[in-house]
């Protein structure tokens, strides 16, 4: 089953599905959400750890933040501004036509879910993705700023602050938005997926409408120690989600009437992770939490796959002194009660 009704139709979705053969490259997806994860940007490492891992994305993860804890820190960069993106796919599901059309790039999301038992031919790799800052396209204009334009985005209920930074400061609650953002994206994708339908079903009053998703290349600048002047250093590639998460259902017209905005920003194309964490960011900010999706102790205590597996994993190690003393404790117990009897 799949959404049929995008501009050129059959063919559209066709071609789609071609790119996927042309852009498919052996973990591809998995690498993607392995530096997610991770919570550092360095594809041929996180290949390498899925290799050494067996596939296994949870402990690639895991090796992956392990390394990332051995690097220097050496400098900061600045803001990027997804609206200079080099585009590979974009699409939006609250308006057909957006500016500059709607690109979906290479996807499965219009094809049936079927075993191909023949192999398809892959297109040789013939080195690192990459984009050229010379061929960029023209920038589209974002849905969200069109809206913005016509008075219907609230603004934000935080305002701007100093960046929090989970990876040197314990979590206090509630937390900044900084911080929530920083913990969402790198999350552990299922975990966030859980949590984020659990909202959908109802338990949680967040369910949005995506007004944009994008999958694209982003430079990264910093600051020239000297000249102080912005310079790139490189591009990464990111999916953007951003939802419309309140409004939808109105049933009073009013001049007040407002949409709130979910965001998402992962590494690499994980566009269900993304859409997840526009979700979760619209739950965790409602004040007066009734559902698990809008606690946020549960959720940021709990979407950290590595902290859970390490925790859930240590079962497997010895727990003989402990559970003697248990077992010591429960005979004593039986002791007395019989010498009660």
């Amino acid at each position: 089953m799949g959404y049929v009704a995008v501009k050129g139709g059959e063919d559209s979705i066709k071609n789609a599905k071609k790119l996927i053969e042309i852009f498919r490259r052996e973990n591809r997806l998995a690498v993607d959400q392995v530096m997610g994860e991770g919570s550092l940007y360095a594809p041929k490492l996180a290949e390498l750890a899925v290799k050494q891992a067996e596939g296994d994305l949870m402990e690639a993860s895991f090796l992956i933040r392990a390394y990332r804890s051995t690097l220097p820190r050496i400098g900061y960069s600045e803001p990027i501004d997804t609206r200079d993106m080099f585009v590979i796919r974009r699409i939006s599901s609250t308006f057909k036509d957006i500016p500059g059309g709607q690109i979906l790039g290479a996807t499965r999301d219009y094809t049936q879910r079927l075993l191909e038992f023949e192999p398809s031919e892959e297109v040789e790799d013939e080195g690192e993705e990459s984009s050229d800052a010379s061929e960029y396209p023209p920038k589209f204009e974002k849905v969200v700023d069109v809206m913005r334009k016509d008075g219907l985005i609230a603004d934000p209920s935080e305002k701007p602050e100093e960046p929090f930074d989970i990876t040197r400061d314990s979590l206090q609650f509630p937390l900044p938005r900084s911080a929530r953002l920083q913990a969402l994206a790198r999350g552990e994708s299922g975990a966030m997926l859980a949590l984020a339908y659990s909202s959908l079903r109802g338990y949680g009053s967040v369910h949005p409408t995506i007004a944009e998703l994008r999958v694209g290349y982003v430079k990264v600048k910093i600051k020239h120690p000297y000249t102080k002047k912005e310079v790139s250093i490189g591009e990464i590639l990111v999916t953007e989600c951003e939802g419309i998460l309140s409004g939808v259902g109105v049933t009073t017209l009013s001049e007040d009437v407002k949409f709130s905005i979910g965001y998402g920003l992962v590494f690499g194309q994980n566009e269900r992770k993304a859409i997840s964490m526009a979700i979760l960011d619209g739950t965790t900010n409602i004040k007066e939490p009734k559902a698990p999706s809008e606690d946020q102790e549960f959720v940021f205590y709990h979407i950290d796959g590595v902290d859970a597996m390490g925790f859930v994993e240590h079962l497997k190690l010895p727990h003989y002194v402990t559970f003697q003393s248990s077992l010591d404790r429960a005979k004593k117990a039986k002791e007395v009660k019989n010498e009660g009897l």
